[in-house]
């Protein structure tokens, strides 16, 4: 009941809509240090158009890229009619990723995610979360003029003890943002605290700071072993979030950018599950429950 009441406050504009599917991308690290080609043979089935490929601590697939060369990841690309549109680089950060830019656009990809870490106190908020911003915006200047110059965009996660993390900074970095090549990886997980401002914040943000969606779910077992029952409940249609209203108000914004299903295991850089057929099925399950709740 909540969540359709949160569909009809958005008001007409849901409902002449046309229902519009996520445009989904297969997380390499759902498949921890399972073999590349294991993955990329995956993705269609997931019904992903493009793959993300993790590096370590979450995944292998990154420097198993680098010890086989870029040709020979194309030809596995070409073999399992695939194509890689992100690489996630969290050990890299928003500062040292330039490189990475340009491995990215060199394999035909179009976005990095990471997180922003701090520019002062963690999760700021007021004042200080637009301090913060302009700051972080001022020092990534000539990192986002070469993703500009390459036309790859930098997604920033919204984390936990960052500076990208309130609904605060949120807000305040959207409406600051100085890029088309920069944008939000809008992790709902990291808003635990803050659920009933989600679609509030995706509204705000706008489909031009939306670049990448998290389709994850807080949980305690994200970070503490717990039985894989209690482990899959951060994927959506397992656990208790309702996407309702988030997939609403993603309509709203004309949301096109990509969408990952995800969760994480623990210990870090494990598949999820023994085998990759597996984990694609649990993928497959989150997807159909993100499609009942899909609005017409």
């Amino acid at each position: 009941m909540l969540g359709l009441s949160a569909v009809a406050a958005l008001g007409p504009q849901v409902a002449s809509a046309a229902k519009q599917h996520p445009r989904y991308v297969l997380s390499s690290a759902m498949y921890g240090d399972l073999p590349l080609e294991a993955v990329l043979a995956e993705a269609k089935r997931a019904g992903c158009e493009s793959v993300d490929i993790w590096r370590k601590v979450h995944a292998t697939h990154r420097e198993q890229i680098t010890e086989m060369g870029d040709e020979a990841f194309q030809s596995l690309l070409e073999k399992h009619e695939t194509k890689m549109s992100v690489s996630t680089c969290y050990p890299l950060g928003p500062f040292k990723q330039d490189d990475e830019l340009r491995w990215v656009k060199k394999n035909g990809g179009f976005l990095t995610v990471c997180g922003s870490g701090r520019m002062g106190e963690k999760d700021p908020v007021g004042e200080e979360a637009k301090r913060q911003v302009k700051a972080f915006f001022e020092k990534l200047k000539p990192h986002y003029e070469l993703a500009e110059e390459l036309g790859v965009t930098m997604a920033i996660e919204n984390h936990k003890n960052a500076m990208l993390s309130s609904p605060d900074s949120i807000r305040y970095f959207a409406e600051m943002n100085p890029s088309k090549n920069v944008g939000i990886a809008f992790a709902p997980h990291h808003l635990y605290d803050a659920v009933e401002e989600i679609p509030g914040l995706l509204r705000d943000c706008g489909k031009e700071n939306l670049p990448f969606i998290y389709f994850q779910e807080h949980h305690p077992s994200s970070k503490t072993k717990m039985a894989k029952e209690e482990e899959l409940k951060q994927l959506p249609g397992f656990g208790s979030l309702d996407y309702v209203p988030i997939l609403a108000a993603l309509q709203v914004v004309e949301f096109s950018g990509l969408a990952e299903i995800f969760m994480h295991p623990v210990p870090r850089g494990i598949p999820v599950l023994p085998t990759a057929e597996e984990i694609t099925d649990v993928i497959l399950k989150s997807r159909a429950y993100i499609e009942e709740c899909l609005p017409e």
